[in-house]
């Protein structure tokens, strides 16, 4: 990718620090652009899916991994890789289990404390984004913590619980939650976003694919109604024809302009100029 050489890009780094239980996480910090020493920033907080995924040294510059997109906006990105996630063995791989929202969710949050800490990210101007399992750990985010300004829900599981029976993989959810939730009720709900809805404060961005089998639009009118019905400021755009992951090159542009322009309005509370 030649032309890539005259694209200014930011310094990524691997970043550990420990969970809330002493265990310890590895993430990258993905700098912005022009970086400069003892100032703070506004921080995205980018979340992988699967939640067996992984985020690796690559070049982000997707709609699933905007990391060099923000750094080009001024933004320090941080990907964190919590427990659960691939590449770090077994123990760590299953180290989620039944435990969806809890050693999870906080070791984003203790990673986040960290990046406050070394006076790098601006405790006042975060966003959290996340695509699938990341956007069942936005949603579940958003009702635990007022501590980010936006996030952005993309084909996110609100609702453990009408999530089972209309995916198509009940097994997942299985072999993560220890049973079906029939037999099992108060796993499903005590992970469940929805259950805790009355508690979101924050603007939420909300995207998901039309023809999404693998998180059901379902999901995500849940979440939207929830948050309309609580006044909380909330959007909700469908991509025509998309199944889970985005494909068709104009929804991607789409999905990173828009999310852009989403956090720019209520993280730094101005419009973006994108290039």
């Amino acid at each position: 990718n030649p032309e890539l050489a005259s694209v200014p890009r930011g310094k990524g780094e691997v970043i550990r620090w420990k969970g809330k239980d002493g265990m310890e996480i590895e993430g990258l910090l993905v700098y912005p652009v022009g970086y400069e020493a003892g100032k703070r920033y506004p921080t995205v907080a980018i979340i992988h899916g699967g939640p067996a995924g992984v985020w690796n040294e690559s070049f982000g510059a997707n709609w699933y991994n905007s990391a060099q997109i923000y750094a080009g906006e001024g933004w320090l990105s941080f990907l964190p890789n919590v427990r659960g996630s691939s590449g770090y063995g077994e123990k760590f791989l299953a180290a989620n289990h039944r435990d969806w929202g809890n050693g999870d969710y906080f070791d984003i949050q203790t990673g986040l404390d960290e990046l406050v800490r070394r006076g790098l990210a601006d405790p006042d101007r975060m966003a959290q984004t996340g695509w699938s399992y990341g956007g069942y750990m936005t949603a579940w985010t958003l009702t635990q913590t007022n501590r980010f300004k936006a996030v952005m829900v993309g084909a996110g599981l609100t609702n453990m619980y009408s999530m089972y029976s209309t995916n198509d993989l009940q097994m997942v959810l299985e072999d993560y939650f220890g049973a079906e939730p029939w037999d099992d009720e108060q796993a499903y709900r005590r992970a469940s976003a929805m259950v805790h809805i009355k508690k979101a404060r924050t603007p939420t961005l909300i995207l998901h694919g039309q023809q999404d089998t693998r998180v059901p639009i379902g999901q995500a009118q849940e979440l939207y109604m929830g948050l309309r019905k609580n006044d909380v400021p909330v959007e909700l755009v469908f991509f025509p024809r998309e199944p889970h992951g985005l494909q068709e090159p104009r929804h991607a542009l789409d999905k990173i302009k828009r999310e852009v322009a989403f956090f720019s309005k209520y993280v730094l509370g101005r419009e973006p100029v994108l290039q």
